[in-house]
C-alpha cells in the first residue's frame, strides 16, 4: 500500500473509498474523506455561546502573564 499511497488519497479525495489500515490484525487508523464545516455553523456555535462579561479580561490577564508570543513564519 505504501508504493500506492497517492492512489489511495485520490480515491479518498474523491469520495469513493475509506479504508482502515490494520496492524497486527488489529484497526489502528481510518484514512476517510474529511468532514467539511462551513463558515454558518461556526457562527451559529458563537452566537449560540456568547462570552460571558468577564472573558475579555480573563484573556487579557492570560495574554499578560504568558508574554508577548512567537510567530515561527516571521522568525
Amino acid at each position: 500500500m505504501a508504493r500506492r499511497f497517492s492512489e489511495v488519497l485520490d480515491s479518498v479525495e474523491s469520495g469513493q473509498d475509506s479504508f482502515v489500515v490494520v496492524r497486527r490484525g488489529r484497526p489502528v487508523a481510518t484514512i476517510a474523506p474529511a468532514t467539511g464545516a462551513s463558515g454558518r455553523a461556526l457562527k451559529d456555535a458563537l452566537h449560540a455561546h456568547r462570552p460571558d462579561a468577564e472573558w475579555a479580561a480573563e484573556l487579557r490577564e492570560l495574554r499578560d502573564a504568558v508574554g508577548p508570543g512567537t510567530d515561527p513564519w516571521r522568525d
